[in-house]
Parts: structure tokens; C-alpha cells; sequence
């Protein structure tokens, strides 16, 4: 009896961990998109940091990302349980807020084109000046910025593996969930080191010695990787830039539905062109995300603007501080 109800319980914990390896294989391939853009985001935090800080910078996200993940699994089986009206407002906000994101960085790097050649020498000779005490502070904010983003990032792949498993049992949701977390947090900063330490990799194989057809290989590729390493860089600079606007703007579609139920209609009519179609019917729901992306994130930045001029003028006049009598002679 005891033999038959052991060989129970270890068929129904093969059976639970059957469900959640395939449940997990459905989430993985539906959070893909989402995945990516978390891998280019996260490499672009450090570009432009000294070699020998760049991975203790991918460690210390990395430990946030886990931080975050320990606090999200739990909500959103919380949420999903008692309060899944809030599911929606919070995503659309942290949409919101990668907008903003990526319509601060295209604002500040045009208007970093439109500076003149004076203005570049002097912010060059200013950042010189503070460079010991500001690499402390951008490697904070580095840090911190990444976290922040991480956070919306991760909250979307965890409700969309939530949505995968809504009418699993609990224990099978839970096995989900936290497999999805640990291993997306796993590729994605094991990943992202071993993209910023590609120079040092090139570096390493062009110091080979040696006279061989072997050794002159490897020193051959250690100079592509070398050349090309800041090159990659930049295009993830630009990817992950372009990747807020598509989560963001893709977050915000979904949210409003008259409009993403248009843009899907758009899809499926312009799918019957020749040729291109196809292309565009696939391509269409994720351009209208990222236009929509931009257009909020230039609507958040241009109030924010709005706000920091205004500020300044209201805050006085709230505290009283210009309504106080003049005690001058």
C-alpha cells in the first residue's frame, strides 16, 4: 500500500512538472519579442563604461532584475486572484513610461547633433573635469535607470506567462512563473556579458603568438571582433532605443482595443498585395505600435518640459513664500 501510493505521488509530480515544462516552452515563445528587446535594452546600459566596471554594472542589474522578479511573481498572482481590473492600468503606465524613456533619449541625442562644435568642446571639457566624480554617479544611474526598466520589461513577460497559464492549476502557475523568471533573468545578463566583454575577447586572440595557419587565424578574428565590437554597441544603443517605443507603444495598443482591432483589420486587408503583403501584414502591427510608442513618448516628455518650466513659478506661491509681507524700510 505504501509502495502504490509512493509510486502515486511521484506519477502525479512527474505529471505536474510535464504541464509546467510545456507551459513554460508556450510562455517562452510568446514572451520572445519582449525577451529581445530586454536583451538590447540592457546591453545598451553599458556602452560607453570603462572595461573594467562593465560586468560588475551587468551583476548589479542582474541582482535587481531578481529583486524585481521576486516581488512580481507574487503580484501578479495576487492580482490575477483578487484584483485583475489593476492588471491593465499598471502595464499601460509602465508603457507610458518606456515611451518616455525612449522619446528622451531621440530628443537629447538631436539636440546633441544641432549643438555647435563650441558647445561639444565645452561639455567635452566639462565632463574631463568631473570625470572621477560623475563615473561613480553614472554608473548609479546607469544602474538604477536599468532596474527601472527591467521592472516594466519583466512585468510584461510575467502577466503575458500569467495570460498562458490563467486556467492552470495554482501549483502549475506558480512552477511557471518562477521557471519563466529565473531562466529569462539567466540568459538574458549571461547573455549581455558576453556581448560587453566581446572587445576583450577580440583583444585576448590578437595578443596570441605564434607563426601557425592556427594562431594567425585567431589573431585574424580577434582584429574583426576588436573592429567590430563598437559598432555593435551603437546598433544596440540604437535597438534598444527603438525597442521602448515598440514594447510601449505595443503595450498601449493592446490596451485600447477600437484601435488595435483597426490596426489588425489593416493587417489582414493589406496582407492580400502581391508580394509584399505578407511582409507588411506581419511588419504593420508593430510599426503601428512603435509610431504610437513615439507619439506618447514625445506627448510625456514635451508635458514633463512643461511642468519643470512651470514648476519653478508655482511652488513658491503655493508655500506662501511671495505672499509674505515686506518688512523692508
Amino acid at each position: 500500500m505504501a509502495g502504490a501510493t509512493l509510486l502515486a505521488l511521484l506519477d502525479d509530480i512527474t505529471s505536474a512538472l510535464d504541464d509546467i515544462a510545456t507551459m513554460t516552452k508556450v510562455a517562452t515563445r510568446k514572451t520572445a519579442g519582449v525577451l529581445g528587446d530586454d536583451l538590447a535594452l540592457n546591453a545598451q546600459q553599458v556602452s560607453g563604461v570603462v572595461a573594467d566596471r562593465e560586468l560588475p554594472i551587468v551583476w548589479a542589474v542582474a541582482k535587481g532584475s531578481l529583486v524585481n522578479k521576486a516581488f512580481l511573481v507574487p503580484a501578479a498572482l495576487t492580482l490575477s486572484a483578487f484584483a485583475p481590473w489593476a492588471v491593465l492600468p499598471l502595464l499601460v503606465a509602465g508603457g507610458l513610461y518606456l515611451c518616455y524613456e525612449g522619446a528622451e533619449k531621440l530628443v537629447h541625442s538631436l539636440r546633441a547633433r544641432r549643438a555647435s562644435p563650441a558647445d561639444h568642446h565645452a561639455e567635452a571639457r566639462t565632463r574631463a573635469d568631473t570625470a572621477e566624480t560623475d563615473a561613480v554617479a553614472l554608473e548609479r544611474t546607469r544602474i538604477r535607470g536599468a532596474i527601472r526598466t527591467d521592472f516594466i520589461l519583466s512585468a510584461e513577460i510575467i502577466v503575458i506567462t500569467l495570460g498562458t497559464v490563467a486556467s492552470a492549476p495554482f501549483s502549475t502557475r506558480v512552477g511557471v512563473l518562477v521557471t519563466v523568471a529565473l531562466a529569462m533573468t539567466v540568459f538574458v545578463y549571461g547573455l549581455v556579458a558576453g556581448i560587453v566583454k566581446l572587445d576583450d575577447a577580440g583583444l585576448a586572440l590578437m595578443k596570441r603568438t605564434g607563426q601557425g595557419a592556427w594562431r594567425r587565424t585567431q589573431r585574424a578574428v580577434g582584429r574583426r571582433i576588436v573592429g567590430a565590437a563598437p559598432s555593435l554597441m551603437r546598433t544596440l544603443s540604437v535597438v534598444g532605443t527603438a525597442a521602448m517605443f515598440l514594447v510601449g507603444g505595443g503595450i498601449l495598443l493592446h490596451a485600447y482595443h477600437p484601435l488595435d482591432e483597426a490596426v489588425a483589420a489593416s493587417a489582414v486587408a493589406i496582407g492580400d498585395l502581391a508580394v509584399v503583403g505578407p511582409v507588411l501584414r506581419l511588419a504593420l502591427p508593430s510599426l503601428a505600435g512603435a509610431a504610437l510608442g513615439l507619439l506618447a513618448g514625445l506627448l510625456v516628455v514635451a508635458v514633463h518640459a512643461g511642468w519643470q518650466r512651470y514648476r519653478p513659478a508655482v511652488i513658491p506661491r503655493m508655500s506662501g513664500a511671495d505672499t509674505a509681507p515686506d518688512r523692508r524700510p
